[in-house]
């Protein structure tokens, strides 16, 4: 069941109907970076450039050095900060079509079935931030975990399998019920909505692909609540 809705959530990336939403998220997701890396810069020259500047030795033998020495540093540490900016900016701005992304799954492979309800606006952009902030807690976690030997590539996984599968299922599971109900439906399912997550998780492991994760991760989710439904259908109709 995992495999068929990783399957499946794949292939839709790259369906003509999901194009639309796949460009408008890079599109944004890679105007929201210029913008953050001419922000970044401009902080750095405004504020950690004179005060490096101001704690050095500013004589003519060191004045040369100093100035590289600053320069490769700068580049370092905006490379740096881009790099670790990347997913929680994606999460960001993907989080606001996670529903156009369930659209597509639920009208392409599921159109016999009843199509869940699209959150609001103001849902859907609280919904966002959401994940902004589960990616941002995992990523840290999994940062500081990264200094105990043999244990930052699992906790890597555990912590971002379980953060993003919660998430995600519960996002797919809303569009069909309440808030409480999707958690007491994400609860019911605890295992096989982890064991997703930590598909998920090797997936935000994978280098530019990870920039797709939460559209991948979305449609995933879809097609797990659906599978899911319809086994526990199937089973409700032969006890019966």
């Amino acid at each position: 069941m995992i495999v068929l809705a990783a399957r499946l959530a794949f292939e839709n990336l790259f369906a003509p109907e999901t194009r639309k939403v796949f460009w408008k998220v890079l599109g944004l997701t890679f105007l929201a970076l210029v913008v953050l890396w001419f922000a970044l810069r401009g902080a750095f020259n405004s504020f950690v450039l004179p005060w490096l500047q101001g704690i050095m030795p500013s004589t003519a033998d060191w004045t040369g050095w100093l100035t590289l020495f600053l320069g490769i540093f700068a580049g370092i540490a905006l490379a740096l900060a881009m790099a670790l900016l990347i997913s929680p900016v994606t999460a960001l701005i993907a989080g606001l079509f996670l529903d156009d992304v369930a659209e597509v799954v639920e009208k392409r492979d599921y159109p016999s079935d009843v199509p869940g309800i699209a959150m609001p606006i103001a849902a859907a952009m609280k919904s966002s931030v959401r994940f902004l902030g589960v990616v941002i807690v995992g990523n840290i976690v999994a940062l500081l975990l990264l200094f105990i030997p043999g244990v930052n590539l699992v906790a890597f996984f555990l912590v971002n399998g379980y953060l993003l599968g919660r998430e995600f299922f519960e996002f797919a599971a809303m569009r069909f019920r309440s808030p409480d109900e999707a958690r007491e439906f994400r609860v019911k399912h605890a295992f096989t909505v982890f064991l997703a997550g930590l598909v998920i998780a090797a997936f935000l492991a994978i280098p530019l692909l990870n920039l797709l994760t939460p559209l991948f991760a979305a449609g995933m989710m879809v097609h797990l609540h659906k599978l899911i439904l319809h086994k526990e259908t199937s089973v409700q109709v032969r006890r019966s």
